[in-house]
């Protein structure tokens, strides 16, 4: 929970420099005057520095829309509108504007060719509006004495009840997470989903302008009465496991145990800015310092000073924690140590946040800003770019990413919901030429990885869904559904939003405000541990005890992953998938380990890989004929003339087929040396004996060298 406490109120004298002459002032940090502007006929209502502060636009009772270099040139104007425009803000790049016109809210960008887009907002004048460079998100106010949440395309997310005054202020935090409300003796703090965490009844008339400091604990208001009032957002609180920390003042935290009920208080030099509590560490930042406290120790904690004391974000993975600032990212270890400082083109750290951010003990993974299709993707230790350098590129705009927290680096895992809200899997090291990428939901909303077993849980339309062993779409696609616990999610309400997934509990925010808590089983992450440490008889004895199909759909995934042929076969055999046990026997009778590999992964609809894998041990005539049976004929044609061998085989299979379906043949390759070749089974029948038996010699040979070498 957050609370707003309004620490004080300063009265501020008047001065004659209003907007009302049709100026605007530019003034130096100090409060002087440098420059006055002749900007509009009639008063400014608005202003608005765009983000790097390159730009200024303005607003009148003119109904024009002006923008301005730094320096006070005029460089266009972008609208007139027949009536006063009260409020205006800049896109979150910079590129497009957001301004009122009555009851519409109109987004205008800033290329002469593009169309605007405009919508009915609210049933009286709109008063006030805001745009979120770090969630896209756009706040409205008006004088039908309602504030709203829209998306950059116009749909409504939120809408308030009804005030008993317009409601004249909105202003959103820099990190997106709360804004602030104002209207008559009214000051309201409120989640970026749109319920209200706190109201102050300040006796200051109506609150007209809001504005928020640079870390985002601090709000000032400017007041109808001449007074400017300035509040401090505490009560802030967060829950891991059996610890519930609180803020209760600006520079104090409450520790709770709610286990034995044991209480501890940490005092801070300065006031604090962010926090985070996760894997058994709580990270503090203030204006000046990073404090790490153990939840064995909380006496004790590790201090380091800070380059840049505005943190913006923390992301925690079990070994070390990502610090973002307004200069870069930073990994450090929880003993206080710099991991790393990754960085790429035209990188911006105040537009990241929690769902374009994800970090797990070796991979760090950042949603690009300007190209939101683009994932870079970055090794936590070091911070270079994995692999060759390139980043994951998805086919639509991506809404949130997350990395799974368990496992070793080279079957690191990363999910991606976009924006058709399609939830991907793919993994983060490239094991062939291109990322595979396999989609594993529909309607997904929100996500969060299990923080003990790459357990993935999501709110996919109207049910709550886990995915056991989401993996399994690698393995054996028409597993992933077997896998799955589902039950209806109408508990949760309109708009939830998944906090966590910690141990066997999934704590969901509702779009009340409400947080509600669902335990899962805890079946599914012991047979994580199993299988991780390859204990399979152990692994058999829970799906006996459990009688869960889902787990016996899990272990046949893991098992076939692992190349644990006897395993799966119990596995398949006890969901009813008779087909794949017998394709799973037939590849534990094959004479060569490279077979038997090869065939596992077309088991898994690997063929390129399955080719690769028996041409490098030289098996051309088990290649052909892999591609045979799979009716890759043109393929097997082409293996069988580049390695001169087994043309003739190809040719009559391909006849057999031919004749099978009382067909001719077509294909004008097969026709040109189908001449001259006559078919004789008998010499097929030999040369493929023949090979067979090469296969089994060379795996013997290979067997007593390995016998050998293992013995000196």
């Amino acid at each position: 929970m957050i609370s707003c406490l309004l620490s004080s109120v300063i009265t501020v004298k008047t001065q004659h420099v209003s907007y009302s002459e049709g100026k605007f002032h530019l003034a130096s940090k100090m409060g002087r005057i440098e420059k006055s502007v002749e900007a509009h006929k009639g008063a400014v209502l608005a202003g608005r520095w765009n983000y790097d502060g390159t730009a200024l636009i303005t607003a009148g009772e003119d109904g024009q829309i002006k923008i301005w270099s730094k320096s006070g040139m005029l460089r266009s104007t972008l609208a007139q509108q027949g009536s006063p425009v009260y409020s205006v803000a800049w896109g979150p790049d910079s590129d497009r504007i957001l301004y009122t016109s009555g009851r519409l809210l109109i987004i205008k960008p800033l290329q002469p060719s593009a169309k605007l887009l405009q919508w009915k907002a609210h049933d009286g004048i709109i008063l006030k509006v805001d745009w979120n460079s770090v969630n896209d998100l756009i706040l409205s106010s008006g004088e039908d004495c309602k504030y709203k949440v829209w998306d950059s395309y116009g749909r409504l997310l939120y809408t308030s009840s009804s005030h008993d005054y317009p409601v004249t202020s909105v202003s959103w935090s820099p990190d997106g997470e709360v804004f602030a409300v104002g209207s008559f003796n009214t000051l309201r703090l409120c989640d970026k989903t749109g319920w209200s965490y706190a109201l102050e009844k300040p006796n200051t008339g109506s609150v007209f302008s809001l504005a928020w400091s640079a870390d985002g604990t601090q709000l000032a208001g400017a007041c109808g009465n001449g007074h400017v009032i300035f509040a401090h957002v505490v009560e802030q609180r967060w829950e891991w496991r059996s610890f519930e920390i609180t803020l209760t003042k600006r520079r104090t935290m409450q520790v709770r145990n709610v286990v034995n009920d044991a209480e501890d208080v940490l005092e801070f030099r300065d006031r604090v800015i962010k926090a985070s509590l996760a894997h058994g560490h709580l990270v503090v930042t203030t204006s000046l310092q990073c404090y790490v406290y153990s939840a064995t120790n909380w006496n004790t904690p590790l201090i380091f000073d800070l380059k840049e004391g505005t943190v913006s974000l923390i992301v925690q993975a079990e070994k070390h924690f990502l610090l973002v600032d307004g200069t870069g990212l930073y990994v450090f270890s929880y003993e206080g140590r710099l991991i790393s400082t990754p960085r790429f083109p035209g990188m911006r750290t105040d537009i990241l946040n929690a769902q374009s951010v994800s970090l797990s003990n070796d991979t760090i993974a950042i949603r690009d800003k300007s190209d939101e299709k683009v994932i870079f993707l970055f090794d936590a230790l070091t911070g270079k770019a994995l692999g060759d350098g390139k980043p994951l590129t998805h086919k639509m705009e991506v809404v949130e990413i997350a990395l799974d927290q368990c496992g070793p680096s080279s079957d690191r895992k990363i999910a991606v919901i976009d924006k058709n809200r399609d939830l991907y899997l793919t993994a983060v090291h490239r094991l062939y030429r291109e990322h595979n990428i396999c989609k594993i939901g529909t309607m997904v909303h929100t996500m969060s990885w299990n923080d003990s077993a790459n357990i993935l849980c999501g709110i996919q339309d109207t049910q709550f869904t886990v995915w056991h062993y989401p993996s399994a779409v690698f393995t054996d696609k028409d597993l992933l559904p077997k896998t799955l616990y589902t039950k209806d999610a109408s508990e949760f309400s309109r708009a939830p939003h998944i906090l966590n997934y910690v141990g066997t509990q999934v704590t969901v925010r509702r779009g009340d405000g409400s947080l509600v808590y669902s335990s899962v089983s805890p079946y599914p992450a012991l047979l994580h541990e199993y299988s991780a440490s390859s204990r399979w008889e152990d692994a058999l004895r829970l799906c006996r005890f459990a009688k869960d199909q889902s787990l016996w759909a899990c272990l046949a995934g893991m098992a076939m992953a692992n190349r644990e042929l006897t395993t799966a076969e119990v596995a398949y055999a006890a969901i009813g998938e008779v087909d794949k046990v017998q394709y799973i026997n037939s590849i534990k009778d094959l004479p060569s380990k490279e077979s038997s590999v090869a065939h596992m992964l077309l088991f898994s609809g690997h063929v390129q890989e399955a080719e690769a894998t028996l041409l490098q041990a030289g098996l051309v005539y088990q290649t052909i004929q892999v591609h045979i049976n799979l009716y890759n004929w043109d393929r097997a044609l082409e293996l069988a003339v580049k390695h001169k061998t087994h043309v003739d085989t190809v040719l009559a299979y391909r006849l057999k087929f031919l004749q099978d379906f009382s067909k001719k043949e077509t294909n004008k390759r097969f026709m040109q040396y189908a001449e001259g070749v006559e078919v004789d089974w008998e010499k097929i029948q030999a040369k493929v004996e023949m090979e067979l038996v090469k296969e089994r010699e060379k795996a013997a040979t290979t067997s007593v060298r390995s016998s050998l070498a293992s013995r000196r």
